[in-house]
């Protein structure tokens, strides 16, 4: 696969993908390989701490993206002036230049905690990529500091601001039916974000005299804990994410002939008694992870992704505290 047929060099940013003939609704055509046109999505994967990053690295890895692009995203939008106004916060942090690109590096700021965050606010998003590439070894002064720091607001949110006593919110089967994204909208650049909870409550902390803040929720709703958030979790909080699955276990009907089913409404008890596939494959690869000595990450830590990514993690500096998040 030639991942260079999704990126965008005047953006440093990868496509969100194309069609081969031109879909109803926005599409561009173009092609940034050889051939004849297609027709490519309106959007680009510009948020950096999510999960399409592994196709950055992939395509970085094969010599089919130039390493620039590694600086090419978001950690978090600017916050000078209204232009990013409808995000979830004024970023803090200070510009830097790798490789030649100019690079935000923005954190945001959560109960103590500061940290780059992802789009939504969900664990998936964070935590699945370094199922596989050694990010926090590679990275140790930003990837290293930043993912002890999410998993800790994740655990703050569920314990402490949230009060439902579990923690792990992930997109993952609704208990009610169907599918739906679920996090903590205050570690999401999108100012809507993914909530926590079925009733979709959200915090809005305002932007400086561009968007004002809003009164802080009196309580939260239904709260959905989504037992593979645990997993991914486990590489930086074991105890944590063992003690957080045991009482899940214990107290609800969450564990069955398959391992654990997908979520758990933490307020009525009720369970999605599904097992989706995406879900179950991190749980299984955090699981070999840790029982096998990191066995899947084996194949992408050496050769060309050692070579050529390891490299540009290394050189960044995420605006963070040393004290692993804690400002």
């Amino acid at each position: 696969m030639d991942f260079g047929y999704y990126y965008d060099p005047a953006q440093r940013q990868l496509r969100g993908g194309f069609w081969v003939e031109p879909p109803p609704g926005c599409s561009l055509a173009g092609n940034y390989r050889t051939g004849p046109d297609v027709f490519y999505t309106c959007h680009h994967y510009g948020a950096f701490n999510t999960e399409p990053r592994i196709a950055s690295y992939l395509g970085i890895a094969a010599g089919q993206i130039p390493p620039e692009h590694y600086f090419g995203t978001y950690r978090t939008f600017d916050p000078e002036g209204c232009d990013w106004a409808w995000t979830e916060q004024r970023a803090v942090g200070q510009w830097r230049t790798y490789l030649g690109v100019r690079v935000f590096e923005g954190a945001y700021r959560y109960r103590g905690l500061q940290l780059v965050p992802s789009w939504g606010g969900s664990m998936f998003e964070a935590l699945m990529v370094p199922l596989f590439v050694p990010e926090e070894r590679w990275g140790p002064r930003s990837w290293a500091v930043n993912h002890p720091a999410y998993v800790r607001a994740q655990i703050e949110h569920g314990l402490r601001e949230a009060g439902y006593g579990y923690w792990g919110f992930s997109p993952a089967n609704d208990p009610d039916g169907g599918y739906r994204e679920y996090g903590v909208d205050q570690l999401g650049m999108d100012g809507p974000g993914y909530t926590s909870d079925q009733e979709r409550t959200s915090v809005d902390p305002g932007y400086g005299e561009c968007r004002p803040a809003q009164p802080p929720p009196s309580g939260y709703g239904r709260g959905v804990v989504t037992p593979h958030a645990s997993f991914l979790a486990l590489r930086y909080a074991p105890d944590d994410a063992l003690r957080n699955l045991a009482n899940l276990r214990r107290e609800f009907d969450a564990y069955g002939p398959g391992g654990f089913y997908d979520s758990v409404d933490v307020t009525t008890g009720r369970v999605s008694k599904r097992y989706l596939a995406l879900d179950q494959g991190m749980t299984m690869a955090a699981l070999g992870n840790a029982l096998a000595h990191d066995v899947l990450r084996r194949p992408f830590a050496q050769g060309p992704m050692q070579q050529r990514v390891a490299p540009l993690m290394r050189m960044e500096e995420f605006s963070l505290p040393r004290g692993g998040g804690q400002r």
